[in-house]
């Protein structure tokens, strides 16, 4: 009997499934095992896909290459889901990641015997954060950036945020204050992320009013979503100390972070894949304090329009449900909750202080109130999840406006006139 459930499983579930191979490439389609016996170099294909990723043209040969990469790895993918499925029917136990990867799987298929892909559109009606309102609701939740319609952080927490920001000072490779020191301001994520965030560095390190003693380096990383962060030990983190060396500075000298909140894949609403991604972020948040422990400050951000999204990497509305899942982490540290404490005469120290960093999101060609903030799809690249070129670009002004503006951002961001 079990064999025979099996089988017809499996038969069900076919060969493709929608996942994000952090080591290779994105397995968005259906495709037949190639007949080929040539030998695939999957760091290759790995280049080149991220190399289409950022609207670069490959020759016929570089996509018929990732073509066949996609194929043999979404075969390998299946085969571990199948593997898994086996497994768990046969009595053994699944890990918490393991039943994750063989629900996604299941998902994927849904019976129609191909992965459901979103629908592309110009806009999804839903409406920024910013602009909700203390009375408006969206799945049981109030308007703001901080809840209760507000979009500024109460009282008591700037007055905390002060008191951290007024810490922040040029350090040594020890951690120790230093005239000629720096402030490092790092970047924590995944493809997105660093796509913005080195653009943005491109033109802050151009911004005559930047201080010249902050230093801005990418540590996010493509394919490294805050699943991919969460263990301790896992290897973004040694990835990104070796960029800060390269950089010429020390984990010690890393005071500001900017995180962006998205995992991959995301299914279910916002109370099943929201608290995974909160789960994971606060993970996170702690392993940054651990590996910078001299990081004072750490600004959330949600993502950007994905509803030109073709593939289930992350479309909507989970991008734009990722900024309720950034605001519970920071009411959670609001409320006291031990695991994010950022005051050492609260107890043990496990976070920095969190504030909203600039808020992405928008809705498609619908102007945003406050600022007429679009995305329309030459902004985002061939998979309308990665933003293009020009969409780069947009993202990074946004960051830069809000570190040069924001009245708790600007105070180590911008330089004095003696610097100047």
């Amino acid at each position: 009997m079990k064999q025979k459930m099996a089988f017809s499983w499996i038969a069900w579930l076919g060969v493709s499934l929608t996942a994000c191979v952090a080591t290779s490439v994105v397995v968005c389609a259906q495709q037949e095992q190639p007949a080929t016996s040539e030998k695939i170099d999957f760091e290759r294909a790995k280049v080149l896909f991220q190399k289409r990723q950022k609207g670069e043209k490959l020759t016929a040969d570089e996509e018929a290459y990732v073509r066949r990469a996609q194929a043999i790895r979404q075969n390998s993918d299946f085969d571990r889901a199948r593997q898994l499925f086996q497994k768990r029917q046969n009595g053994g136990k699944l890990t918490e990641d393991e039943e994750v990867y063989l629900r996604k799987a299941m998902a994927a298929r849904q019976g129609t015997g191909t992965p459901a892909a979103p629908v592309p559109r110009e806009k999804t009606g839903l409406v920024p954060l910013t602009e909700m309102s203390a009375t408006d609701r969206y799945q049981g939740e109030d308007g703001g950036l901080y809840g209760d319609g507000l979009n500024t952080p109460p009282a008591a927490h700037e007055k905390a945020a002060q008191a951290e920001l007024s810490q922040i000072q040029p350090l040594d490779a020890n951690g120790e204050p230093a005239a000629n020191g720096r402030i490092v301001f790092v970047s924590i994520s995944m493809s997105n992320a660093t796509q913005e965030f080195s653009r943005f560095k491109q033109l802050a390190d151009a911004d005559s009013v930047k201080s010249a003693k902050v230093t801005i380096v990418d540590c996010a990383q493509g394919g490294q979503a805050m699943a991919e962060w969460a263990p301790a030990d896992a290897r973004p983190w040694s990835v990104a100390e070796q960029t800060l060396a390269r950089a010429s500075v020390s984990p010690r000298q890393v005071q500001v972070a900017w995180i962006k909140l998205a995992n991959k894949g995301p299914s279910g609403a916002l109370s099943v894949h929201g608290k995974k991604l909160e789960q994971d972020t606060r993970a996170v948040i702690q392993n940054a304090k651990t590996r910078f422990p001299n990081l004072r400050i750490a600004y959330l951000s949600s993502r950007i329009y994905a509803g030109y999204a073709g593939s289930a990497l992350n479309p909507e509305p989970f991008a734009y449900e990722s900024a309720f899942v950034a605001r519970w982490l920071i009411q959670d540290q609001i409320r006291g909750n031990a695991a994010l404490n950022y005051a050492a005469d609260q107890g043990e120290v496990k976070a920095p202080l969190l504030l909203w960093g600039p808020y992405l999101w928008a809705d498609g060609t619908s102007p945003r109130k406050s600022d007429q903030l679009v995305y329309t799809r030459e902004d985002l690249a061939g998979d309308g999840t990665h933003p293009s070129e020009a969409g780069r670009t947009k993202v990074a002004r946004l960051m830069l406006n809000f570190y040069k503006t924001d009245p708790l951002a600007k105070r180590w961001f911008l330089g004095t006139a003696d610097e100047r």
